[in-house]
């Protein structure tokens, strides 16, 4: 059986879906996002996507036909028809559309579709961590748009990232700020953890506010982690005790080298292995095994 989607208050196949070459979403890359992931089946934290959904569509002044209700029972709804295709013991991806159409349309589009997790990938960032490369493209200012505008304009983060493969052909991009402190890794949030139980983020006002990154603040306190809102220039990282990324899709994996310098330690008790295992905890899914079982 096919998997189905959503465009504009219809389910459809998902082979059908697709989007007017005339729709302000693809000539202006002005298309607002979110990107959500199942535990057993439940979509995680969907309110808090929803309303950041909405700032989103507040900043762009889009305002679609669908409620933002509509939208969340659609969306419950998607991932149930779809979830019962998977393998046993998977879970999915989802990912929300918002564009203002075409230029003669009077209503905006609203797509929503589902993909199963990457597993393999998943299981090998948990297993040996990832690399990354500093770019030279840096992270839009604020006097382009907002930092919590979740947008799909990401050419900055394609460019980092042709570049940081061409430095290191498995590494992905880390990008600065405009004043050349830590911003974000291309579509995930970065960390570091200091000695004295510090775990410290990038300033908000520089990053794009993680769903992921806020879960991780919880759980870094409930295992006794202080978490602070700091400046973060390449050189404290490169000196952090580790390195760690935060998105949807994997929760929280570390980083093992930055510029090809190994960074952050090898232990087994890491930091990272102690969020994992809050996480777990947090949403009854032990994350690693399922990794390792479907990837």
């Amino acid at each position: 059986m096919e998997q189905v989607a959503y465009y504009n208050s219809e389910f459809i196949n998902h082979s059908k879906l697709s989007i007017d070459v005339k729709d302000l979403g693809f000539i202006m890359g002005t298309t607002v996002t979110e990107r959500l992931r199942t535990f057993a089946g439940k979509l995680f934290e969907l309110d808090a996507h929803l309303q950041r959904l909405q700032e989103s569509l507040d900043i762009v002044n889009l305002s679609p036909r669908q409620s933002l209700q509509t939208i969340k029972d659609a969306a419950v709804s998607l991932v149930a028809k779809n979830h019962a295709l998977l393998r046993s013991q998977s879970d999915l991806g989802l990912t929300i559309l918002v564009t203002p159409g075409t230029s003669t349309a009077t209503d905006c589009t609203v797509i929503m579709y589902t993909n199963e997790l990457p597993f393999s990938q998943i299981k090998q960032w948990y297993r040996e961590g990832v690399a990354l490369q500093v770019s030279d493209h840096r992270q839009i200012p604020a006097n382009c748009w907002p930092s919590k505008l979740k947008c799909r304009s990401r050419m900055h983060y394609y460019l980092a990232d042709q570049q940081a493969r061409e430095k290191q052909a498995d590494a992905r991009a880390l990008l600065l700020d405009q004043n050349g402190n830590v911003a974000e890794a291309s579509t995930a949030n970065v960390l570091i953890y200091e000695q004295d139980d510090r775990l410290i983020s990038p300033k908000p006002e520089q990053i794009l506010p993680g769903i992921s990154l806020s879960v991780v603040e919880i759980l870094a306190k409930q295992i006794g982690l202080q978490f602070s809102w700091e400046d973060i220039s390449i050189e404290r990282l490169l000196k952090a005790n580790e390195v760690l990324l935060c998105s949807t899709s994997p929760c929280v994996w570390t980083v093992r080298h930055c510029n090809g310098s190994s960074v952050g330690t090898s232990s087994q008790q890491t930091v990272t292995g102690k969020l994992q295992q809050a996480w777990c905890s947090h949403v009854g899914v032990d994350l690693v095994a399922q990794a390792n079982l479907l990837g």
